[in-house]
């Protein structure tokens, strides 16, 4: 205490350490950071320090009255960026990145998801700012504020960038190029703190803002280049197998592949689509590769079989770009266009990304008849939805291509007691819990909906392709996929985790499970290539998921991928038979190839670079 109280910068260094130990705490206890060694250990206990100290420092230039209320201020600010970020990361096991704040009109549909993981404990992430209150009302000795001269504002500004120096060359150590990686964000967080991420994240927005004015046609250049090279001859057998059928997909929510022929509490989780894949193209090696948008991520790689933004959801951020979209194809070829969601038609901008991407007709909450009878959870449950639905697809022109998202299985999965098919599995986690009961209901409506089209006449002449959209159990809930798996969840089971049901039924064909590496990314040229559609000037980075040449590479938004021999994920190899990590001697040249793919997709987006092109010609315009 008397040396604080010879310290002209008590009042920094305690507001400082303070959120300093907080941050370092959260670190441990809120997000799921891999640590491999001692040194990132450090850089992790480092990294905060570096913020705090230059805009706590700040202080030194304002008079006491002024210094105090900015003190509180910034704690008060900074701790609830870090509490954001934590509730945030329960949800959707990520990190905030600006786009995502000017997501508002999200924010009143997602309030049951983001209450559920919201905690009476979490108070606790505020202690600091508590116990700064206090001591400003308190004031002790070592708060008397003294004024500083130019030479220690000097020296304190100098140790602080030594600070920030010394963290960034230790975190370039451990991971070259790091700030060039924008997509890994727990890298990033890991090793230049949650603060400094935001002070990256303004940036990058601010340099992504401007991109768009000063693109070219040159840009697309090299992009065609490459994505050219990704073409693959279809199946002679299967390309336009399916010419004028209609079209019928399924979304389905949060839906991963583990569930597939799986049991809970000794009875089947899915058994409706444990017998259609019998009669069904059923993909059990096929992955979902969404970001931060989720649903309208696929939606977006369904369409474009272009990648998703790193940061925030595309159906956002560009919603009025030119795109050479799936939807617009199928005009080209006479089909009516529609998406069917129960939803709010502003929900995750759909009104405007769907105008857009060229649909013929959104039926949205407004075209439901929804009651609090008829609903749970997020809204309308998804057997009434497809009730409901069946007199749209009887008036639709056809042929047709018609979406329907379902809403159900949504986190934080409530279903009311009637309609549990199941009761829920018995785990250290009541969101895996409930997630089995809500998926055994999806089957349920499916299954529903199926036999509907069948007594419709609607069944015969309709390819259905159903998919899970994204994870619905995140990393937070590994120990409790553990006790279900029984067994430890590894880095490599994440991955693994990541799998979504791929399911293509096509009229007269005879089922098979095929193991083909794919991705979401290759929906729509696997689409067109049913429908006998060849568009050689069309640009996408997906390949025929029939096609013998197809390459065995999948590639996530977060720069992790998978291969026939091994998974890349938290910086390591993975033997994808074994698990067991691996050297692999030209590891780099995958590393690359990713990163490139990711860069090409996004420079499309952040440019709106098809506004250089003609996709009648195949040319690059001015």
């Amino acid at each position: 205490m008397k040396l604080l109280e010879k310290s002209k910068f008590s009042p920094i260094l305690v507001t400082t350490i303070l959120l300093w130990l907080k941050t370092y705490i959260t670190y441990k206890v809120a997000f799921n950071i891999s640590i491999d060694n001692k040194m990132q250990e450090f850089i992790l206990f480092i990294s905060p320090a570096s913020f705090l100290l230059i805009v706590f420092g700040f202080s030194m230039f304002m008079k006491e009255k002024h210094r105090n209320k900015y003190l509180l201020v910034i704690s008060l600010i900074t701790s609830t960026i870090l509490y954001a970020n934590i509730v945030f990361y329960r949800f959707f096991n990520d990190f905030i990145t600006i786009p995502v704040l000017f997501q508002t009109g999200n924010f009143h549909d997602l309030d049951i998801s983001v209450m559920t993981e919201m905690n009476v404990t979490d108070i606790f992430y505020f202690t600091d700012v508590f116990i700064l209150a206090f001591i400003l009302y308190w004031k002790p000795k070592f708060w008397h504020h003294q004024s500083f001269s130019k030479l220690e504002r000097r020296v304190y500004y100098l140790i602080t960038a030594s600070v920030v120096f010394f963290n960034l060359g230790l975190s370039e150590i451990q991971r070259p190029e790091l700030l060039t990686r924008t997509f890994e964000r727990e890298l990033l967080v890991k090793n230049i703190g949650p603060y400094n991420y935001t002070l990256y994240d303004i940036y990058l927005q601010s340099k992504t803002s401007v991109q768009k004015a000063f693109a070219t046609g040159d840009d697309l250049v090299e992009v065609l280049n490459y994505t050219r090279a990704l073409d693959k001859e279809p199946n002679e057998d299967l390309f336009g197998i399916a010419e004028g059928k209609n079209i019928i997909v399924i979304s389905l929510e949060s839906t991963q592949n583990f569930v597939i022929n799986s049991t809970v509490n000794g009875q089947e989780i899915t058994p409706f689509l444990n017998e259609f894949i019998e009669e069904s193209y059923y993909f059990d090696n096929f992955y979902h590769q969404t970001g931060q948008g989720k649903t309208s991520d696929s939606e977006f790689l369904l369409d474009n079989s272009l990648y998703p933004l790193g940061r925030g959801a595309v159906f956002f951020t560009h919603a009025g770009n030119e795109y050479l979209s799936l939807s617009k194809l199928l005009k080209e070829n006479n089909y009516f266009v529609a998406a069917l969601h129960p939803n709010n038609k502003t929900f995750w901008n759909r009104n405007m990304m769907y105008e857009s991407l060229g649909y013929d007709r959104f039926y949205n909450l407004e075209d439901y008849d929804v009651t609090e009878e008829n609903s749970v959870g997020w809204g309308l449950k998804d057997v009434d939805f497809f009730e409901q639905s069946i007199q749209y697809l009887k008036e639709m022109p056809e042929p047709y291509f018609a979406k329907f998202i379902t809403l159900t299985n949504h986190h934080p999965f409530l279903l009311n007691e009637e309609d549990m098919y199941i009761q829920p599995y018995d785990s250290s986690s009541e969101i895996l819990n409930r997630y089995f009961t809500t998926v055994r209901y999806e089957d349920e409506a499916v299954k529903t909906f199926i036999e509907r089209l069948k007594e419709e006449g609607l069944y015969e002449d309709s390819i259905i392709i159903m998919y899970g959209d994204h994870y619905g159990i995140s990393e937070k809930h590994n120990e409790a996929l553990g006790e279900y798996f029984d067994k430890e969840i590894t880095p490599f089971d994440v991955v693994e985790l990541q799998k979504v049901p791929l399911i293509i039924h096509i009229p007269g064909q005879t089922g098979e499970t095929l193991s083909t590496l794919g991705g979401q990314i290759d929906l729509k040229p696997t689409i067109l290539h049913l429908l006998g559609i060849e568009k050689e000037t069309d640009i996408h980075f997906g390949q025929d998921l029939f096609s013998p040449e197809k390459d065995n590479f999948v590639i996530f938004r977060d720069g992790r991928f998978v291969t026939d021999e091994f998974v890349y994920t938290t910086g390591t190899f993975y033997d994808v038979e074994t698990g067991e990590p691996i050297d692999v001697p030209n590891g780099e040249q995958y590393i690359q190839r990713a990163i490139d793919e990711l860069n090409y997709s996004d420079q499309i987006i952040y440019g709106d670079l098809f506004r250089f092109y003609n996709m009648e010609t195949g040319r690059i315009v001015e």
